[in-house]
């Protein structure tokens, strides 16, 4: 930083959740001096109660993460997913289909693994500060920038700035820096909130990830390292907010009827967390020296567990695009440079949001005459070998032109 409280890198982030600094530590790990700006302080980050998530780590990712070094420190932490069964709710008395995805009748013989937030958070936070090519700045609010000249330049609430050759927006579906630069969104609501939390249950899971459909929306059953499983449950907003203000005793009660049997006891273990959920899509996932990248270019539904995975594809197709620019003497922030990640993710990861989409507005609803449809795609997806195995391929996240670094290649 110079006397005129100016901080210099080679390139910008805002955004220190997981995207952010999963770029920052792929660049740096190619030679980039990086500046990560976050609004809250790494310990507010750190703290193992921050998010209650748990994560479907594609295999994709899972080898994204090899390359940056945190795989092998995570992978004992995570819980393999041997198998992935999808079903109508119960939302009457008769029950409905059930779809079977097994990943040993893939070539991978497998298509991930379900990670705590807490554990990927901190192996990433724990990485950047081993980093000397990374500076983080936190906490620090971005109120403005500026992408006009030869450098973009973020001014900050405490009166310093970033200055670099490209601002990169990992801050979020309400992107602040993707707005700073005249890029518009759309949004579509769903009336829906995910409540999420943790059980622990008498029987074993046996790896299996359960996504049942109910009226009100998706409810994803995920399983963890020993007895214990993660709850994604989506419902609609004034459902969510009864069942979220009900006691722990009534809440457990409200789940294991959801649950059935097939777990035996079950009890809450640890907080209750509750999100709005929405589709988010930013217009543009490019601009002069900006790059949208994770949320901020695509948030999406938690229905199919691939909003994460969507954004490490993102971080491994931006830092393919920067780092061969540079090694050709490119400047890394043109525009025609930032247009090939644009056009290396924006069609694909608008069609996997607008699918999730429709997913999930086929499902939850309680129509009889779309109920026996859903049934009935249920039933021929489930007979049809390349359809299931197609579906199994892009939750592994192979589908595609997969960059190095999803490919487990350093750059």
């Amino acid at each position: 930083m110079n006397g005129n409280g100016i901080i210099r890198a080679d390139v910008a982030i805002a955004g220190g959740g997981l995207i952010g600094p999963a770029l920052a530590l792929s660049l740096a790990r190619a030679g980039f001096e990086v500046a990560v700006i976050d609004r809250l302080a790494e310990p507010v980050r750190a703290d193992p109660d921050f998010d209650g998530r748990a994560y479907a780590v594609a295999l994709a990712s899972a080898q994204l993460l090899g390359v940056l070094g945190l795989w092998r420190g995570l992978e004992p932490l995570a819980q393999p997913i041997r198998d992935i069964m999808v079903s109508e709710g119960a939302a009457g008395s008769r029950p409905g289909a059930m779809l079977h995805f097994d990943p040993r009748e893939t070539e991978a013989g497998r298509v991930g693994w379900i990670l705590e937030d807490r554990f990927l958070r901190r192996a990433l936070l724990e990485a950047m500060d081993a980093e000397p090519l990374i500076r983080q700045i936190a906490p620090a609010e971005v109120e403005g920038a500026a992408f006009d000249g030869p450098r973009a330049r973020l001014s900050l609430a405490d009166g310093r700035s970033v200055e670099a050759g490209l601002a990169v927006a990992a801050d979020g579906r309400r992107s602040a820096l993707g707005a700073a630069a005249g890029i518009r969104r759309q949004v579509f609501g769903y009336d829906q909130t995910g409540l999420v939390n943790a059980i622990e249950h008498d029987l074993p899971h046996d790896g299996v990830a359960y996504q049942s459909f109910f009226p009100g929306g998706p409810f994803a059953v995920l399983p963890l390292p020993g007895n214990r499983s993660s709850l994604v449950w989506s419902e609609r907003t004034a459902e969510a907010r009864r069942l979220h203000a009900l006691p722990d005793d009534l809440f457990t009660e409200e789940i294991a009827a959801r649950i059935g049997p097939r777990l035996g006891g079950i009890r809450l273990a640890g907080r209750r967390w509750a999100y709005p959920l929405d589709l988010t899509l930013a217009e543009r996932y490019a601009a002069p020296r900006l790059a949208l990248a994770g949320d901020a270019a695509h948030g999406v539904h938690p229905i199919a567990g691939q909003g994460m995975n969507m954004g490490l594809r993102d971080v491994a197709a931006l830092a393919e695009v920067v780092v061969e620019a540079a090694r050709r003497g490119e400047d890394i922030g043109a525009l025609d440079v930032l247009e090939r990640y644009q056009r290396w993710r924006r069609f694909d990861a608008t069609a996997m949001a607008l699918g999730m989409d429709a997913l999930n507005r086929l499902f939850s609803n309680a129509n009889p005459v779309l109920r026996g449809v859903r049934d009935l795609g249920l039933a021929l997806v489930g007979r049809i070998g390349p359809a299931r195995r197609g579906f199994m391929r892009e939750a592994a996240g192979l589908a595609g032109d997969l960059p190095r670094m999803l490919r487990g290649q350093p750059l």
